[in-house]
């Protein structure tokens, strides 16, 4: 007899993450004793090489021997949001300790952000493909997700005629990732500019710029938005996940730029939420907080280290038949399009199978956007050379096996 399930809010029921969804299959392999190549999650700390810096672990740890591991103030410990400031500023515009606020991550300065400002039928604009979470949190907030598209043919660059075909008085956030996940563009200055202005078309319209991989551009061009921005009010979101190899941690910011002080309201509404859930990991600030304030020099060798992985995978790319990519100019990820009719058109079974034929496990472009993702995957290319060429020598094999 079956037993009657008590239901689910749809909320709930409806989010999909593609990153940690395809785990799940890989998971019931490894415990079937067979091991996995791992290209599908942003993490640094699940490969060699690329540790969290010693002085940022002791000042952690420094913490929790100290005993320093009560509540701390809700917006964040003031230290640290005098550096986070100061970091920002040092970007090219004049941030306070009282624009900054920290929290478990980027992930939940989103979900502040979506809660404080989307009531029914408001619109997010974010960019196609995007990181799962912008079109999964903004749902439970009666509002919806729209993706203005990326150029998968020229670089991945910003269609901004895309954005302004679909910009009305609805949409009350327009996101930039930059540089961004998953397809690795770095948008320019004059990108910016040109987004800016059409944000500034729309007053109630705020930008929010998703920037926790600035310390990984590869090009020279990528730009604070918050810093290109004279009246167009912009969340920048930050934190110590991926440019300070740190992402268990879970300590990311918004920093608001209020240039003509509209943003009151929503202040309040943030700040009540911030205080609501109490506060983000104290001992853990304390560990950012050391990572702001000490020398960086260190991120000149993992920063090398991450662009020769990248271009081992864009050499490998172009000699495997079946497969084509336009080069990251940013972060840690690739784009891979698949040129082969029958994966082109399942991308989900190409990862599917890739993981049960040859133990690689990466993501399905579709994940990442349903139409714009379509025919493509993603994968993480921060595991050394030698992990990296047995990961394409098993997808060209694949390749080969299935054509």
């Amino acid at each position: 007899m079956a037993v009657e399930q008590i239901p689910v809010a749809s909320r709930a029921a409806n989010i999909e993450y593609a990153i940690r969804d395809v785990v799940v299959p890989a998971t019931i392999l490894e415990a079937q004793g067979h091991e996995i190549i791992k290209l599908n999650i942003g993490d640094p700390i699940a490969y060699p090489g690329l540790p969290t810096p010693q002085h940022m672990v002791e000042a952690y740890a420094k913490a929790l021997r100290d005993g320093i591991n009560g509540y701390s103030p809700s917006y964040g410990l003031p230290e640290l949001r005098t550096a986070i400031a100061e970091d920002e500023s040092n970007k090219g515009w004049k941030a306070s300790a009282d624009d900054v606020y920290v929290c478990h991550g980027v992930t939940e300065a989103l979900q502040i952000i979506f809660a404080a400002t989307l009531s029914e039928g408001d619109v997010v604009l974010a960019p196609g493909p995007h990181y799962p979470p912008y079109m999964a949190y903004p749902q439970g907030y009666g509002a919806k997700t729209i993706e203005y598209r990326l150029d998968k043919d020229d670089g991945w660059k910003i269609d901004f005629d895309d954005i302004e075909s679909k910009m009305n008085q609805s949409v009350r956030l327009l996101v930039i990732i930059n540089p961004n996940n998953p397809c690795g563009n770095v948008a320019t200055v004059d990108e910016v500019d040109r987004l800016l202005s059409i944000a500034s078309k729309w007053p109630n319209c705020m930008v929010v710029a998703d920037e926790i991989y600035d310390g990984l551009d590869f090009t020279g061009h990528q730009v604070s938005v918050a810093s290109r921005s004279h009246d167009v009010p912009v969340f920048s979101l930050n934190g110590v996940s991926k440019v300070y190899y740190a992402p268990g941690w879970r300590i990311g910011y918004m920093a608001i730029h209020d240039p003509q002080g509209r943003m009151n309201l929503v202040r309040d509404g943030i700040e009540r939420m911030l205080r609501s859930r109490l506060c983000a990991s104290t001992p853990a600030q304390f560990g950012y907080l050391a990572g702001l304030v000490s020398d960086r020099t260190w991120m000149d060798t993992y920063k090398q280290k991450v662009i020769d992985q990248r271009d081992l995978c864009i050499e490998r790319i172009a000699a495997i038949d079946g497969l084509e990519v336009q080069a990251p100019g940013g972060a840690f990820y690739m784009f891979v399009k698949l040129t082969d009719d029958k994966w082109a058109q399942d991308d989900k079974k190409f990862v599917l199978d890739l993981l049960h034929q040859e133990h690689v496990l990466v993501v399905h472009g579709s994940g990442f956007s349903p139409q714009l993702g379509k025919g493509h995957f993603r994968i993480v290319y921060l595991p050394n050379k030698e992990i990296l060429n047995e990961a394409f020598d098993r997808i060209e094999r694949f390749l080969q096996n299935n054509r």
